[in-house]
Formats: structure tokens, C-alpha cells, sequence
């Protein structure tokens, strides 16, 4: 009779187990990077969007707050993108802007107060900041409105004062490289990923086949006192 005692090391087991969870390691960091980067050009393509395509898109115009007269709703920083309106359906509550002086590029942004109407017929409007306690001096006339508010987008302002005119004609052409550039990787790391994963499910039966034989050699058998008596007879 003899017993047999395995001689298989702990470090074999923890080496194995180790290899195993490799591919699981890699795929989850390329998963995350993917992640990430998707992220950043998402909102990269929504900033773009917002500041640029749609103002253009819409026939409006991007400017930016910068002055605490419309607090709290419009902060300085504020993205506020103004489209054409056809002035007689301006009315008191709607914001607009427009011209301080006519034909000056310099606008204002306040919201209508009032809205007069001359003895010849013509129309104007007085404006407030919300956060004046103050109208505005002058009447607006209809020659200086460009507009009233459409959307605001918070602290995006400051990025639309860092794109200037000659910004602004990158923007869109570089977004679309950067959209084919992200994709073909994408592509790419997807069918590398996949590769190596069927790789290591390949590899695994092989290693799970030369532990068992690793095992099988390191059994040691230890005779018994039956068994020494047997072989001194």
C-alpha cells in the first residue's frame, strides 16, 4: 500500500489563475479608454454643435454675457444664441437684442418691457436687465434688433470668445476628421480585442492540459510499512 502526495505549489495555481485573468484585465482597460475618449468627443461634437452648427443652421448668432445685468438667469459667460424674429410679434417678457446705437456693432441683451406705439404708427420698446433696477434710456427701434433669445447655454460664452471668425472655419472640418479618425479606430480596437480574446480562449485548454501533466509528475508516492514488508520477502 503507499500513499501519494501531490507536490503541486501554490505559485502554480496563482501563475495560472493570473494568466487567465490577462485577457479580462486587457478588455476592461480598452473598454474604459474607449469610454473615455467616446466621452470627449461627445461632448467635444455638443459644444461644437450648440456654439457653431446650430447658430448657423438657424440663421442666428452666438454671443456671450458679459455683464451681471441679466443675473441670475444669464450670468456672465453665458452662450446666447439670438435668430431673426419678425418684430411684430415681439411682446413684453421676450428678451431681445439689439444695436445700441444703429448699425454699431456693440448689442445688448435685456428683455422688453414695454411696447409703444408713436401717433405716426411706429413701434418701439422699452427694455430692462432683469438685474437693473433701471429701464433702459433710449426706446429700441425696430432698425436695431437683431433678434430675440432662442436658447442660453451656461459658461459656454467663454469658448464661443475663444473661437474667433477664422476658429470658427476649423471647427467643423476638424470635428469630421476627428469623427472618421475615432471610428476607423474604434474599429480597429473592437477586431484586435476580439482577436486576442479568441486567442486566449484557445490557449486555455492547452495551459489547463500541461497543469494536469505537471501534476501527474509531481505525485510522489511514499511506501508504507505493508509495502516494505512485501518487497523484503
Amino acid at each position: 500500500m503507499t500513499t501519494t502526495i501531490s507536490t503541486q505549489t501554490p505559485t502554480t495555481v496563482e501563475s495560472t489563475v493570473e494568466k487567465a485573468a490577462e485577457p479580462q484585465r486587457f478588455l476592461l482597460a480598452r473598454a474604459l479608454g474607449l469610454g473615455a475618449s467616446a466621452a470627449l468627443l461627445i461632448a467635444t461634437m455638443l459644444i461644437a454643435f450648440f456654439v457653431v452648427a446650430l447658430p448657423a443652421l438657424s440663421g442666428g448668432q452666438a454671443l456671450t454675457v458679459l455683464t451681471n445685468s441679466m443675473s441670475p438667469s444669464m450670468p456672465p459667460g453665458t452662450l446666447v444664441v439670438v435668430r431673426p424674429t419678425p418684430f411684430d410679434e415681439i411682446a413684453p417678457g421676450d428678451i431681445i437684442t439689439y444695436q445700441i446705437l444703429s448699425g454699431q456693432p456693440e448689442v445688448v441683451t435685456h428683455r422688453v418691457q414695454q411696447r409703444l406705439v408713436a401717433s405716426d404708427g411706429t413701434v418701439s420698446f422699452i427694455t430692462r436687465g432683469d438685474n437693473n433696477n433701471t429701464a433702459d434710456a433710449a426706446p429700441v427701434h425696430e432698425v436695431q434688433v437683431r433678434g430675440t433669445v432662442w436658447y442660453t447655454v451656461p459658461l459656454l460664452g467663454w469658448v464661443n470668445n475663444a473661437l474667433t471668425g477664422q476658429t470658427r472655419a476649423l471647427v467643423v472640418p476638424l470635428l469630421a476628421l476627428a469623427c472618421f479618425v475615432y471610428a476607423g479606430y474604434a474599429f480597429i480596437s473592437a477586431a484586435v480585442s476580439r482577436r486576442r480574446a479568441r486567442r486566449a480562449q484557445v490557449s486555455a485548454p492547452s495551459a489547463d492540459a500541461e497543469g494536469s501533466d505537471a501534476e501527474s509528475d509531481s505525485i510522489i508516492e511514499i511506501p508504507t510499512r505493508a509495502s516494505l514488508r512485501r518487497d523484503a520477502r
